[in-house]
């Protein structure tokens, strides 16, 4: 017998559609008509705009957000015999790059409200590398999980007190403050490195199709701009442009990472809706706290008091012991009732290559283990309309009553964060 209910309608609801509009459209077959499709005007103006949007030393357009982080652990000259410290809770790419330049991820667990990194753990985990591994830490890299900020003063307390360069994974985190100072903005009176890296991959809060940034200390971004292109001391704009010259040199075994114009053309309109998009986002967010607020068999997510959340992903957990039913279970049904849902993330320490490398274990990062298990997200975008919000509610609603393990009466909701 089934359970599942019909919207009404033939659309399914997308998960997260980009948000493209005319003068993004224009500006792209402006750069198709111009000398330049690849490296040049745009995206020199993009990086300007968008350093000044999050208050940056200096910034660097390259083609994802993958590659700000491995161009930032080669800037910093991480490699063999060290160590980057990251969270369990996170997409592969964070981890696959510590890979890529020889070192060894260590992977620490999650705080139980917001997913981020434990700084409470990061102690621990430096004492047992340096112990037992024999390697040395090098950087810290905290993920800041759907758009919420990590604990940053923490971190950056403990890094200063060990000596570590800072990573932050941003791909989430546009445009996420953390107390009063927008993710990206230099550090005032920082003791360590700190570099940051942004996505604008399809589904991100701005979108350039595919694409990021990097920002950080203007010496530390040159560095990367040189590992970032060939190895090259001059790009294509330099080498090409009226002012440009044709000799360079190669300094390093670099990679091809750059933007082209055709994306910063997107970036640049994108980047001037941004406040636009994230209001939106705040109010869908709104409306979804609200519908759900009343039903314990839902634990909403977090936003604590000296953050502004950048609402990337809206992920909610399941309190599977006021359901019949699994988190996989759920999601099925929900798309059988024309609602897109995704899971974020499963935890890296689960993924073959990592169990096998490092024999990793389910319960080595318990609270990690344990959240996946119940972690749905539902569609968030700018771009989804009040209707397509009021399905997405109307379809977990019923789902859940139809689910239910108890009766309705006598019964009230966890707190949130519980």
């Amino acid at each position: 017998m089934t359970t599942t209910m019909t919207l009404g309608r033939d659309k399914f609801i997308p998960f997260s559609p980009p948000l493209i509009g005319d003068e993004e459209i224009a500006e792209v077959v402006d750069t198709l008509r111009s000398d330049w499709i690849t490296t040049g005007p745009k995206v020199k103006r993009f990086e300007r705009q968008f350093l000044e949007f999050v208050d940056a030393p200096a910034a660097l357009a390259v083609s994802s957000c993958t590659a700000a982080l491995h161009l930032s652990l080669l800037a910093l000259g991480i490699g063999p015999g060290d160590a980057v410290l990251t969270t369990a809770m996170t997409f592969c790419s964070g981890v696959h790059v510590i890979e890529h330049v020889g070192a060894r991820p260590v992977l620490v667990d999650v705080e139980p409200d917001t997913l981020n990194l434990d700084p409470q753990r990061l102690e621990d985990a430096i004492q047992r590398v340096t112990r037992t591994l024999g390697l040395q830490v090098k950087a810290i890299m905290p993920v800041h999980l759907y758009g919420h900020p990590c604990d940053m003063a923490t971190i950056l307390e403990i890094a200063a007190r060990h000596g570590l360069a800072i990573i932050e994974d941003a791909a989430h985190a546009l445009p996420t403050h953390y107390r009063g100072r927008i993710i990206g903005s230099a550090q005032p009176q920082s003791a360590v490195p700190v570099l940051t890296c942004f996505s604008f991959y399809a589904t991100k809060n701005l979108t350039t199709a595919e694409g990021g940034m990097l920002v950080g200390p203007p010496e530390l971004i040159d560095r990367a701009r040189s590992w970032g292109l060939h190895g090259m001391n001059g790009d294509a704009w330099k080498r090409y442009g009226k002012e440009g010259t044709w000799f360079y040199e190669v300094v390093s075994p670099g990679f091809k990472y750059n933007l082209t114009d055709l994306q910063a053309a997107l970036g640049l309109h994108q980047l001037r809706k941004l406040p636009q998009f994230h209001a939106r986002r705040q109010a869908i967010v709104r409306r979804y706290q609200a519908a759900f607020a009343a039903y314990e068999e839902l634990q909403l997510p977090p936003e604590r008091a000296d953050v502004v959340h950048a609402w990337h992903i809206y992920a909610p957990r399941l309190n599977l012991d006021c359901l019949t039913i699994t988190r996989n279970q759920f999601i099925a049904e929900l798309q059988e009732q024309g609602i897109s849902c995704s899971v974020h993330f499963i935890p890296v320490h689960l993924h073959r290559y990592y169990r096998e490398k490092y024999s990793y274990v389910a319960q080595d990062f318990p609270v990690a283990y344990q959240e996946y298990q119940r972690l749905v997200s539902l569609p968030l975008s700018p771009k989804l309309a009040d209707e397509d919000i009021k399905e997405v509610i109307a379809a977990v609603r019923h789902t859940i009553s139809a689910h239910r393990a108890q009766p309705e009466s006598g019964r009230t909701r966890a707190a949130v964060g519980s």
